[in-house]
């Protein structure tokens, strides 16, 4: 474990509860952070740096749990000691820093992935085999939105830009990543949004097409609790996915003149259980000698990484430090889609 924050306290607990997994390690800058978290969760070795963690044998794979900020540097130095890697999302701060990674990843031969926990739900597998059995017909639109109430704090890492914080990287990745794994790669991206107090991005409201001409139509913000729910609708029928749709979530078939024809209700016990499906599949990757997972390609973690360049630009975000910046802001996005303007 890298970086002993609230998520890798989430995902070493869901090891420990669903899998036969064992986290053997953890580092941080601070070796007090690392000891306390080890000594919570019985791990047996902590370090007070990555380097001393990676040079541990027992290592076979390292989670890289902090944050936005330090996912490329760790996540590289992780590669280059030969470790496989499962990166919280988003992967990277921008497509740069992840075409970087997935370069060095392929050259060492070790695992990437995402860890992009909505993808390995069960309920997002119902989602897929709907779609693949064509029961919704020609999809049309996808709506999702993922929204929190933050209280407007400097310190805290959704509102500080050294940590590349807002709205987009943390919380719009969820509804963005849903809608690519729905309609495919998008053909045009447009956005809104509204800055933060500290400058980073608080709201985005996104509309993004693919090739046949389907919309989906999502939002984020840090400044209300939104509903957090997705849909998805077809010329036969639409999804319903309770919310919060990027967890473990209750998911209905409905007939376009109303009627619940199925549903899917995942087990109880879910939430942050949940992430014992990534941890899982990335065992099953690395066990079968595979590089990435077919459930969370990397070509489509890229491919992702530049719509939130994109929109990203079109907001005039940037983050202090960027490997390479997002595109500054123009009238058109490089693929002819109108950014709408900031506020």
């Amino acid at each position: 474990m890298i970086a002993p924050g609230g998520i890798a306290a989430s995902f070493v607990e869901a090891l420990g509860a669903h899998t036969d997994q064992r986290v053997v390690a953890v580092g941080s800058r601070d070796l007090r952070r690392a000891r306390a978290f080890a000594d919570r969760f019985g791990i047996p070795a902590s370090y007070g740096s990555y380097a001393e963690l990676l040079h541990d044998p027992h290592v076979d794979v390292v989670y890289v749990a902090s944050p936005h900020s330090g996912h490329f540097e760790q996540a590289l130095q992780a590669i280059e000691a030969g470790r496989h890697v499962l990166v919280e999302k988003a992967f990277t701060r921008n497509a740069g820093e992840a075409e970087r990674l997935i370069e060095a990843a392929r050259e060492r031969g070790v695992f990437l992935m995402e860890a992009m926990w909505t993808r390995f739900l069960p309920h997002i597998d119902v989602v897929r085999q709907v779609l693949e059995a064509g029961l919704l017909g020609e999809v049309h639109t996808v709506i999702a939105d993922h929204g929190q109430f933050m209280d407007p704090d400097a310190a805290h890492r959704l509102f500080d830009p050294e940590l590349a914080g807002g709205a987009l990287l943390d919380l719009g990745i969820y509804p963005v990543s849903f809608a690519s794994m729905v309609l495919g790669p998008f053909t045009s991206v447009a956005a809104t949004g509204t800055k933060a107090f500290t400058g980073v991005d608080g709201q985005a409201s996104i509309v993004v097409t693919n090739a046949s001409g389907a919309h989906a139509v999502l939002s984020t913000t840090l400044f209300a609790r939104t509903p957090t729910t997705a849909s998805v609708s077809g010329t036969r029928a639409r999804l319903e996915i309770e919310g919060d749709f990027y967890a473990p979530a209750t998911v209905r078939l409905v007939s376009r003149e109303g009627e619940v024809l199925d549903s899917y209700v995942p087990p109880q016990g879910g939430g942050g259980g949940g992430l014992c499906y990534e941890a899982a599949e990335a065992a099953r990757c690395i066990a079968d000698g595979r590089l990435e997972s077919d459930l969370m390609p990397l070509d489509e973690t890229l491919r992702i990484m530049r719509t939130l360049d994109e929109i990203r630009g079109g907001l005039g975000i940037s983050y202090p430090g960027e490997h390479e910046p997002a595109p500054k802001s123009s009238a058109r996005s490089s693929r002819g889609a109108r950014i709408l303007h900031v506020l």
